[in-house]
């Protein structure tokens, strides 16, 4: 609803929120570009918290007089101190209750108040169109992926014998810089010949897919120092 022209001074006065600093970064070069004059944190004292001081919370409990206090944002030892400042405004010791997530407090018709029980509380995972647990291993393999990368491996094996009966093939996406992964993977696929040759004779891809993973697995950490997820698929034929 306004439109920015050569001149205009904008006053940015709020800190970016951790994880937001990229965006109003960019905020405010779009802003130079459009040649306002912006004025933020960094370069001019322009900052305005947006909480309440010790002085204006105790006039804020003195005006209030509550019966009951319960502080509720911030970090633990938030909700100590600001609890601290109530008593100290008269408010009841035994009136006074610090919470976390979970305490379940319960007043009554008589005037009382007190913490009845504590609800088990987890977080809630929100993955694509599922809302609820997420398995801890997906989560850990995502880690790893966003880590490390993925390797896939796909080796064609002979299903009665088990031995190799084509060249294997390696790709490659997130691990390695491709400058060098022309090299790191014409070597991996030596590994993977020697992991099967040592595999001959077992027909199982389950246990011609492990020998392969872990000696993958080895190569990779020596070479890099990092551990990429191994995907092996035994192609039987």
């Amino acid at each position: 609803q306004m439109r920015i022209q050569a001149g205009d001074t904008v006053i940015i006065s709020s800190n970016p929120i951790p994880g937001n600093e990229a965006e109003v970064a960019r905020t405010i070069d779009n802003l130079f570009r459009l040649g306002a004059d912006v004025l933020y944190s960094r370069i001019e004292q322009v900052h305005v918290r947006g909480h309440a001081s010790q002085e204006e919370l105790k006039l804020m409990l003195r005006l209030t007089k509550p019966r009951f206090f319960v502080p509720i944002h911030g970090d633990y030892r938030h909700l100590v101190h600001h609890s601290r400042l109530a008593k100290s405004v008269g408010v009841p010791e035994e009136n006074i209750f610090v919470m976390t997530d979970g305490d379940v407090l319960q007043l009554t018709p008589k005037g009382e108040a007190r913490v009845v029980d504590r609800l088990k509380l987890r977080n809630t995972y929100i993955d694509g169109l599922r809302i609820g647990d997420v398995d801890n291993v997906v989560l850990r393999d995502r880690a790893a992926l966003s880590r490390d990368g993925v390797v896939v491996v796909i080796v064609p094996v002979d299903m009665e014998t088990g031995e190799m009966v084509g060249d294997p093939d390696i790709i490659s996406r997130g691990f390695i810089e491709m400058d060098r992964s022309e090299e790191l993977l014409d070597r991996a696929l030596d590994v993977v010949e020697r992991a099967i040759d040592r595999a001959s004779g077992r027909a199982d891809p389950a246990f011609i897919e492990s020998k392969v993973r872990e000696a993958l697995g080895q190569y990779f950490y020596q070479e890099t120092r990092r551990r990429p997820m191994i995907l092996t698929m035994p192609v039987v034929l």
